[in-house]
């Protein structure tokens, strides 16, 4: 059983993928995912045309034909940022509303699919691909809000969630590895950034010769290995940030605790003496001494003695 080691999917896409030759590669992997066959039309400006040195975002806007004619937008974004839900969403309101000309009826908005590809951890979920959309649920009936039938027949839709963006989160890191499907040979690249011989998957067999490092240039080579190592920097400089980070904060909560104990045991101590206090003072009453004498006796106010003869 073979495999080829491949450049990363998020470096492809900001150097390789925008080029037309290789769209066959990008209409592989969104084919698979959307379950329907695309053809790229476009590759639309995007941030992946912004190539600095710590580049932390990788996203490419294509406009794709689908089975059905029609004309979609599909964004995929690499996202690492803990608001990224955020990000994401600003990101296909954005691409809705650059995308509507002038003048032009609301009914011309054009579908977006935001497909984010998650290399950290996000939530809790046991699952690898996620899938999300709007959909208008009746609050008392519980029914599934449609659209009429002047609108089906203008918009050729059944239901809002058709028009409004999709979303699909693939956490790569949750996946386990074992290919049961064609998707699953896609996500097996996207985590291992290797594709075996056997793999079928629509793109891959592009994907496994474009995409293989021994036939970079050398200054593609040179420029792969230099984002690899701002990689690892920005790694390392998180993880020295979270370990310096936590020592400060566990000597931090060490300090706290030593004086949030000396505190409670102060308070336990006089709730205990107070105790002791109230304790022989009924003893006292109990053996007929006056009040007076015994607040004299115990520091105790004489309205407290007095309280304990009720």
């Amino acid at each position: 059983m073979s495999e080829r080691r491949l450049v990363s999917f998020d470096w492809a896409i900001k150097r390789l993928l925008r080029s037309k030759a290789n769209f066959e590669i990008l209409e592989g992997f969104l084919s698979e995912l959307l379950n329907e066959d695309l053809k790229i039309v476009a590759v639309l400006e995007s941030e992946s045309n912004k190539d600095t040195k710590f580049q932390k975002q990788n996203r490419i806007d294509v406009k794709v034909k689908n089975n059905k004619d029609q004309l979609v937008i599909v964004e995929i974004q690499y996202e690492s940022e803990h608001d990224f839900l955020q990000r994401i969403l600003f990101s296909t309101s954005k691409v809705i509303t650059e995308n509507l000309e002038v003048g032009h009826p609301y009914s011309d908005v054009i579908k977006v699919y935001s497909v984010n590809i998650l290399y950290f951890d996000f939530g809790h979920g046991e699952d690898y691909i996620y899938y999300g959309n709007t959909t208008f649920k009746g609050i008392h009936k519980h029914d599934e809000l449609k659209l009429n039938e002047r609108q089906k027949e203008i918009f050729k839709k059944e239901f809002p969630k058709q028009i409004f963006p999709e979303y699909y989160l693939i956490k790569v890191n949750n996946f386990d590895d074992v290919a049961r499907n064609t998707l699953d040979e896609w996500i097996y690249f996207l985590k291992n950034e290797k594709i075996k011989s056997e793999f079928s998957a629509k793109g891959l067999k592009k994907a496994w010769e474009e995409l293989d490092i021994l036939k970079l240039s050398d200054e593609e080579r040179r420029a792969y290995e230099s984002y690899n190592d701002d990689l690892h920097y920005q790694a390392s400089m998180v993880q020295s940030t979270y370990g310096v980070g936590k020592l400060e904060g566990l000597k931090e909560g060490e300090e706290i605790g030593i004086k949030k104990g000396e505190e409670i045991g102060i308070k336990k101590g006089e709730e205990n003496k107070q105790k002791a206090l109230l304790q022989t003072a009924r003893n006292l009453l109990l053996m007929k001494l006056p009040p007076e004498n015994i607040s004299q006796a115990t520091g105790l106010s004489l309205e407290a003695i007095k309280k304990l003869l009720v």
